[in-house]
């Protein structure tokens, strides 16, 4: 006998969602991510049965997201901006797919938007003595990506002290 799915169980609303209808948010006060502090998001879908979430996330200039490991795989589309990762430079249309093994840091010294999409739990599990020794590789191409990238290179040293 096979065995069916509960469909009920699962959030099947149709959606149709205009980008300003959805307020960028902290992602401090959803706790989604559990990343270092700076990162916004703007959560479009979230269905929790099936562990399934649809978003975009915002990282400032500057940001450097930790190597981590999350229980979950993710999709990745960059909308704007730059993304350093695995050595390679990616603008908006470039990809990134990750699993539950580590992958990054991730780089964004001149800010970065992406659609995401993630299955399975979200949160970001990551060495913070790892972070704060980081030592950023990419070199900002505006004058606020330099200041930025300043500015969190200088908020890792001073915790690291």
């Amino acid at each position: 006998m096979s065995e069916q799915l509960d469909t009920d169980k699962y959030d099947h609303t149709f959606k149709a969602i205009h980008d300003d209808e959805v307020e960028w948010e902290s992602d401090d006060v959803r706790g989604l991510l559990s990343l270092p502090e700076g990162v916004q998001v703007k959560v479009l879908n979230y269905d929790p049965v099936m562990k399934r979430l649809d978003m975009k996330q915002r990282f400032p200039k500057g940001y450097v997201e930790p190597r981590h490991t999350h229980e979950s795989w993710h999709s990745i589309l960059v909308l704007k901006g730059r993304m350093c990762v695995a050595g390679k430079d990616l603008r908006p249309g470039d990809y990134v797919f990750g699993w539950d093994i580590p992958h990054g840091p991730y780089e964004y010294p001149d800010g970065c938007e992406v659609f995401i999409v993630y299955m399975g739990d979200a949160s970001h599990k990551w060495d913070e003595a790892e972070f704060l020794a980081h030592e950023n590789t990419w070199k900002p191409e505006t004058e606020e990506g330099e200041q930025g990238t300043q500015e969190h290179i200088e908020q890792r040293q001073k915790a690291k002290a």
